[in-house]
C-alpha cells in the first residue's frame, strides 16, 4: 500500500488528542464510539456497526480480492484517575484520564481503516473492532463476543496491539503461547471483635488477623509453587475501623492474583480457601474468602503469532521472544473464542502505563497504523 499522507497523520493525531480531553470509562462511550463511528462511515466503510457489547463500535472493509476475514481490536475506554500531564489537551473531565493509551490505539486503527477503505489494496476482510471497557474489570470483549462479535462478522482470526513505554521507540514485542497474566480478584473478610484500642485483650483484632494473612499468603508463592512457574498474590486495599481508638469488630483485604497457567491459577485458590480461614480461627476470628475469575490469559495462538510477527517485520523492529508480563488484557477472551495474537509497541522512556503523567507519543499514529495495514496485505 501507497504511504500514508501527511494530512491524515496530522488529522489522526488532532484526533487522538481530542479523545484525550474528553475520556469516557468502561461502556459509557457516547461521545468515544460516535467520533469513531462517524469517522469509519466517512471514510466509506462497507458496514458500521454500533453498539455491539453495549457500546462497542465495528466497522467493516472488503478488500478487492477473496481471502480471509481478519479482526483489527482497539481499545476506547479511560481509566478513572486524575491527570497530571497539565498538557494544552490535558483531561477536561475531573477524575478520568486516558493513562493507557487507548487513545491512541484508538486513533492508529481509524487512521488504517482509512487506508483500507481508500485503498481496497488488500484480499479478505478487515474487521475494525472498537472495544468499550477494557480496564476496571469492565470485560468488553467478552461483552461483545456474547452480542456475537465472531458470528455476525464471521471472524476466522484476530489482532491486538498495545503500547509499551519500557520497550524501545517503535519496537513491536510479541511470543507464542501466554503473553499476559489471568488476573482475579481476591477479597477475604475477617470477623473478630470489637472494642476499645486501649483494651485490645477484650477484643479480637481483625486488623492483627489480616496482618499475619497478609504475610502467610507470600508462603504460596514460595512453597507451594514450582519456582520456573509465574504467580502474584498481592493484597492492595485493607479496611478496618475509621475510628483511631476503636478495634474495628470486622476488617476487609482486596487484593489481585496473577497467574499464567490454569494449574497453578486452581492451585493458588485452593489455597487460599484452605489457609486463610484457618489462620483466622487460630486466633479466634472468622474469615470468608470471595475469589473472583476475572479475565483470562491472553494467549498467543502460535501460527497467528507467526503471522503477525511476519507481517509487522516488514515496517519495524520485531522479537518474537518478549517474556510474559503479569499485567492484564481482557483481549484473552478472544483468544478463547477464534485463534489470536497480541503484541506490544514500544514507546520509549517515560511515565509508565497507569501514571497520571502518561501521554500517547503521536509520533507512533503512523507507524501503528502501518502494522495494521501489513497485517492485511499480508493476506494474513
Amino acid at each position: 500500500m501507497a504511504d500514508l499522507p501527511a494530512d491524515w497523520i496530522a488529522e489522526a493525531a488532532a484526533l487522538r488528542q481530542d479523545l484525550h480531553a474528553h475520556p469516557e470509562v468502561l461502556f459509557d462511550l457516547p461521545r468515544t464510539a460516535g467520533i469513531v463511528a462517524s469517522a469509519l462511515r466517512d471514510w466509506g466503510c462497507d458496514q458500521v456497526v454500533e453498539g455491539v457489547g453495549h457500546s462497542g463500535v465495528v466497522g467493516v472493509i472488503n478488500g478487492t480480492n477473496s481471502g480471509p476475514t481478519i479482526g483489527l481490536r482497539a481499545d476506547m475506554d479511560a481509566l478513572p484517575m486524575t491527570e497530571a500531564t497539565q498538557l494544552p489537551y490535558a483531561s477536561q473531565v475531573a477524575g478520568r484520564m486516558h493513562a493507557c493509551g487507548h487513545d491512541g490505539h484508538t486513533a492508529m486503527l481509524l487512521l488504517a481503516a482509512r487506508k483500507l477503505a481508500h485503498s481496497r489494496d488488500f484480499a479478505g476482510t478487515a474487521v475494525l473492532v472498537f472495544q468499550p471497557a477494557e480496564e476496571n474489570g469492565g470485560a468488553g470483549a467478552r461483552a461483545m463476543l456474547r452480542d456475537g462479535l465472531i458470528e455476525r462478522f464471521g471472524l476466522e482470526r484476530i489482532f491486538g496491539l498495545h503500547v509499551m513505554p519500557d520497550l524501545p521507540t517503535g519496537m513491536f514485542a510479541t511470543r507464542s503461547a501466554g503473553i499476559m497474566a489471568a488476573a482475579d480478584s481476591l477479597r477475604i473478610t475477617v470477623t473478630g471483635k470489637g472494642g476499645h484500642a486501649g483494651r485490645p485483650e477484650t477484643c479480637i483484632d481483625p486488623l492483627l488477623v489480616c496482618s499475619h494473612i497478609h504475610v502467610a499468603l507470600q508462603s504460596i508463592l514460595s512453597r507451594n509453587i514450582e519456582p520456573t512457574q509465574a504467580g502474584v498474590v498481592s493484597v492492595t486495599m485493607i479496611q478496618a475501623s475509621d475510628n483511631e481508638d476503636t478495634i474495628a469488630p470486622q476488617a476487609s483485604m482486596r487484593g489481585t492474583v496473577r497467574t499464567l497457567d490454569e494449574d497453578v491459577r486452581d492451585l493458588i485458590e485452593a489455597r487460599l480457601k484452605t489457609m486463610v480461614p484457618a489462620i483466622a480461627q487460630g486466633f479466634g476470628a472468622a474469615a470468608e474468602v470471595a475469589y473472583l475469575r476475572d479475565y483470562p490469559v491472553t494467549w498467543n495462538d502460535p501460527k497467528t503469532t507467526e503471522l503477525f510477527a511476519k507481517a509487522v517485520a516488514k515496517v519495524t523492529t520485531t522479537t518474537t521472544d518478549t517474556p510474559p508480563r503479569m499485567i492484564s488484557e481482557d483481549f484473552g477472551f478472544y483468544g478463547a473464542a477464534v485463534p489470536a495474537s497480541f503484541g506490544f509497541l514500544g514507546m520509549g522512556d517515560g511515565p509508565g502505563l497507569h501514571d497520571p503523567k502518561f501521554d500517547f507519543d503521536d509520533r507512533l499514529l503512523p507507524l501503528g497504523a502501518r502494522v495494521w495495514l501489513s497485517v492485511m496485505s499480508g493476506n494474513t
